[in-house]
């Protein structure tokens, strides 16, 4: 587990807790044992169930849990992911931290599903954005890769991504090639991606050397064909950008660009509907 990821469980934990959980110190025995299983109240994709399981180990280190089904597998409405055995008192100080993970990430990877879906066989791959969760965006570009989808850049030091702004300030395209072939030399694995609005943008990116990617901004689909045409057989890869939505996905897939970025798999991606639930051990 990474740093941030263990700072953010930290985060979580301390801010539901505080100074001590008032209910479950006063109004649950000490003493008293509970067994409780974890159920999907909904059909989708489980994540962040590794996330889970650390929240109640840190809450008690004492408290057994049992993996059901990891993080990327499908499940259907009432199934049972992760049983946990301990202390009542640990396991009720545990659970909305740990369902709230589960329940933001699973949305992430269930909405990254859908998308990914309806792009079967076209070969065309959904990208996430940086339109994360500020300190989340390990665990939702992982909850996206448990849906199925491709990660895009992590931030700003991965990937040069050279939008309208940028080519504004920038001063043409001769520039441009300097200022790529500067970045090649000095940090040769960063890879880089021009933005294009139109086709004449297009038409002089392909002519660029050291250019990964090319992203078709609000393209419609017979533009994205074209741009895809002027490419060929060889050259940057096409990224296609804007008006994605589950109505659109299909039909954009289908005009042979190589990725398509969503930023509503994690901006507006609804929580999936999970509880924890004492049960019967028996």
């Amino acid at each position: 587990m990474d740093e941030t990821t263990s700072t953010l469980i930290d985060l979580a934990l301390a801010e539901d807790i505080g100074p001590g959980d008032v209910t479950s110190n006063y109004f649950v025995p000490e003493d008293r044992e509970s067994f409780g299983k974890i159920v999907v109240k909904a059909d989708g994709v489980v994540a962040g169930v590794e996330i889970a399981e650390e929240v109640f180990k840190r809450v008690d280190e004492k408290t057994s849990v049992k993996v059901l089904h990891e993080s990327g597998t499908h499940v259907k409405d009432r199934t049972y992911v992760m049983e946990v055995k301990g202390k009542a008192r640990s396991l009720l100080t545990a659970e909305r931290v740990a369902l709230n993970f589960m329940q933001r990430l699973s949305g992430i990877a269930t909405k990254t599903q859908q998308f990914v879906k309806l792009t079967e066989g076209t070969g065309a791959q959904i990208l996430d954005t940086r339109k994360t969760t500020p300190g989340w965006r390990s665990l939702e570009k992982g909850a996206v890769k448990a849906g199925g989808g491709t990660n895009h850049r992590m931030g700003l030091y991965d990937r040069a991504m050279v939008k309208d702004n940028h080519l504004v300030a920038e001063g043409g395209i001769e520039a441009l090639q300097e200022a790529i072939n500067q970045l090649r030399a000095e940090q040769p694995k960063v890879e880089v991606e021009l933005e294009a609005d139109r086709l004449d943008q297009v038409e002089a990116f392909l002519k660029l050397e050291g250019v990964d990617y090319i992203l078709l901004d609000n393209m419609d689909n017979d533009t994205l064909r074209k741009a895809v045409a002027m490419r060929g057989d060889e050259g940057p890869l096409l990224e296609a950008s804007g008006g994605v939505n589950l109505t659109t996905v299909a039909d954009i897939s289908k005009t042979g660009v190589h990725f398509i970025s969503v930023g509503a798999i994690t901006h507006s991606a609804v929580a999936l509907d999970i509880s924890l639930e004492f049960v019967d051990e028996s």
